[in-house]
Formats: C-alpha cells, structure tokens, sequence
C-alpha cells in the first residue's frame, strides 16, 4: 500500500527537522556532572546593580574533588549557592547531576537539595543542629527522605566511622571539637546519597591540623564513597592538595591549575603544577596583571596568529611585529586554545 504524497512529505520534513535540530545541539557540559554555561547573577541594592557572575563557565566532571579559590568579591559564594539550590541565576544555564536549576519549582528545589547536593557551611554551628547527637544529626536527612529506621541507623553508624568519629554517634555538637563537628557536617551532607558535595571553605575556622584532618574527610567522601567534591577555599594547603584548582576572578572563571604526578629516571614520584588560562564559551581570556603590567599592556592589545600559538602584543610604538624594523621580543604569546 503506498502512502499519500503529502504524508510522505510530512515525515521528510520531520526528519529534516529532526537532524537540524541534532545539528544544532551543543553538547557543552553533556558529560558533566556540573556544567554552567554562560551564567550571569545580578543583585540590585538600593537601585545600584552589582554582577556578581558575569558569564561565567564551568565543567566539573563525575567523581573530581577540585577547589575554587578567589578574592572577596570575585562570585565564589554566589555560584557556590546557585549549584546549591539557595539562589537563581539572573542569566544563562546550569545543570547539576541533569537537573537544569533554572527551570525549577519550589518545590523541586527542596528535593534537590535534599537528595542530590549536600552542603558545608564554613561556621559549623550552622552545620548541626545543636540539640541533636552526631547520630540523630545524620538521620534527620534520612528520616525527612522517608528512610527506614533500621536503614537510618545503618547508614548513620557507617558514614561516622568512615569520616572517623564514630566515637562521636552519642555526643552533642558542644561536646565535640571544631574539626569533629565538620566531619560530622560531611556525614549530614551525604546521608542522602547526593551526587555532588559542596563545601564552603569547610577549614575556614580550623587550625591547621584540624583542617588537615577535615580535607582528609573530604577526600575520603571522594575516593570512597565515590561523590564529586568542590570546595571553596582560601586555605593553601588544601589548593596544593587536589589536582585542579580553579581561580574566579569578576564573576568569571580566569585561570586553572592542573597538578600532574610524573615519575623520574630513579622511579621518585613528584607532582607538577601548571597554570593556564582559561578561554572561556564568547572567547574571553583574563590574562593575569603581574605579565601584563610589565609589559605595559593595557586598553588595547594586538593579537598575531601565528602557526601554533596567538602572538599577544602591548599597543606600543616598537613592540608589535614588523613596527621599526622590531620582532616584538618584548610581547607575550599564549596558547591558542
């Protein structure tokens, strides 16, 4: 039986459809577990605007434990509560473990915060509740999700003992130190399974042993409980530890180090740390102001393309290629992308 000339003509132009539309799917951040593509937040206080992102870019893949670090200002904690669920972007798109946050309900929020995120605050008062054991702490997540009794007390005794305070299951927040109250907070944070941990600057009040022992906590959330980690972080010592840090700067994401192990011809293993920067989706590149500024860079530059890398150039009489017979030897070049 044969179809009629317009049904045909009809699927043809779905299908036409179908693969334009395929065609045009941008795949940016499809395999990650937090992708934000473009994303902008605006406040307005006393009808002054202040862009606290503007157009930032983020891949962080399942199963990474990366630190973000920024000056005071820069939108580290206002993307830490977007990818949280506590506040909307103004513009542009994010996407955590697949739920597109800008497209949710109230409702929806609350279960997405309840089940798929957890998060660390750096006072660990706000962390716990103070009238509740460590144990009764980490159920309460789990109680709220409809977990069994049995399964809450199970999973509660679990995740104590391998953040290392199960010796902590009976006491009150008060009756425990600042470093044990956070690992506790870790515990509370993943009760629920959640897909991405979020921590802001969690060693924030902690000496430095204390935080040592809370970022081993974090680590342990990553290697073996198997949960993507991004903490925010002023602290050094724990930047120097993870294998990508990414530094914000304006309300975008300027630069990210990348640590590598290699092992020499003695078979001794060392980590090397390389800086690069990041070109972000419109083609932006923050170049840091400690080689601009001495090469005079500023307003404008001019770019030269050369065969394996881009030819960055100050806007001087004498520095830019072919100028008074000059080769620019006092430019910068940076990697093309």
């Amino acid at each position: 039986m044969t179809e009629p000339k317009g049904v045909t003509g009809m699927a043809a132009g779905l299908a036409e459809l179908g693969a334009e539309a395929a065609r045009a799917h941008d795949p940016y951040g499809d395999d990650a577990v937090i992708a934000c593509d473009r994303l902008v937040r605006i406040f307005t206080a006393e009808k002054i605007e202040v862009q606290a992102l503007q157009g930032l870019d983020l891949l962080v893949t399942a199963g990474e434990l990366t630190a973000m670090v920024g000056a005071s200002g820069s939108g580290k904690s206002t993307l830490m509560n977007i990818l949280a669920g506590l506040d909307t972007p103004t513009a542009g798109s994010v996407r955590v473990a697949g739920h597109d946050l800008a497209a949710m309900g109230t409702r929806q929020r609350l279960a997405y915060r309840r089940t798929t995120v957890g998060f660390i605050w750096q006072q660990t008062s706000r962390n716990l509740l103070p009238y509740l054991t460590a144990e009764q702490n980490v159920t309460l997540p789990m109680r709220l999700g409809g977990s069994g009794r049995r399964a809450r007390h199970k999973r509660a005794g679990e995740l104590l003992d391998v953040l290392g305070v199960a010796y902590c299951a009976g006491r009150k927040p008060e009756q425990m130190s600042g470093g044990e109250q956070q690992r506790t907070a870790i515990a509370v944070a993943l009760a629920n399974a959640p897909k991405v941990l979020l921590a802001d600057e969690p060693t924030g009040e902690l000496d430095s042993a204390t935080a040592a022992d809370v970022f081993g906590a974090l680590q342990k959330a990553n290697t073996e409980l198997g949960v993507t980690v991004l903490i925010v972080t002023h602290d050094p010592a724990v930047s120097s530890m993870v294998r990508r840090v990414i530094a914000i700067r304006d309300g975008r994401t300027s630069t990210e180090t990348l640590r590598h192990s290699t092992t020499d011809a003695d078979g001794q293993l060392s980590d090397h740390a390389v800086e690069y920067a990041v070109l972000d989706r419109a083609g932006r590149l923050q170049l840091p102001r400690e080689m601009t500024g001495p090469l005079g860079m500023r307003d404008r530059v001019r770019l030269e393309a050369e065969p394996d890398h881009i030819g960055i150039w100050p806007d001087a009489p004498g520095t830019r290629p072919g100028d008074n017979g000059e080769t620019g030897d006092n430019g910068a070049t940076g990697d093309d992308g």
